[in-house]
């Protein structure tokens, strides 16, 4: 293997690294749900998508291809923690705040987690 590739592969190793101890860090010590929320979904994701570039970089230096286990693990990472993100926003929003307490929507609808669910009836 070549020193640009090992350079290269423990330059995402290292900044994985950071950006999981931060994001671990503020898990820990932000004070709410909402806060919190930026832990895991950016500066960890980073930190994993750093590491899983590092290991796709290590298997072309090594085997000369590309693992596409690494790729399909990074398009999955990146479309589940938003998407978790803002359930759990939702579940907090509902839980701990009244809709009078949220600032306007900016639209003529008001927040989605409080519109009442359409109802259904039979035949349709």
């Amino acid at each position: 293997m070549s020193a640009i590739a090992e350079v290269l592969i423990s330059v995402f190793i290292v900044l994985g690294g950071v950006f999981g101890l931060v994001g671990s860090f503020g898990l820990v010590k932000l004070r709410d749900t909402m806060q919190r929320l930026h832990g895991p979904t950016k500066a960890t994701t980073l930190g994993i998508g750093c590491v899983l570039i590092a290991s796709m970089l290590h298997s072309i230096a090594i085997k000369g291809s590309v693992s596409f286990h690494e790729l399909l693990i990074t398009l999955f990472l990146f479309l589940t923690a938003p998407i978790s993100a803002n359930f759990i926003a939702k579940a907090y929003i509902i839980r701990n705040l009244e809709e009078d307490e949220l600032p306007a929507s900016g639209t003529g609808h008001g927040w989605s987690a409080y519109d009442d669910p359409p109802t259904l009836t039979k035949g349709n």
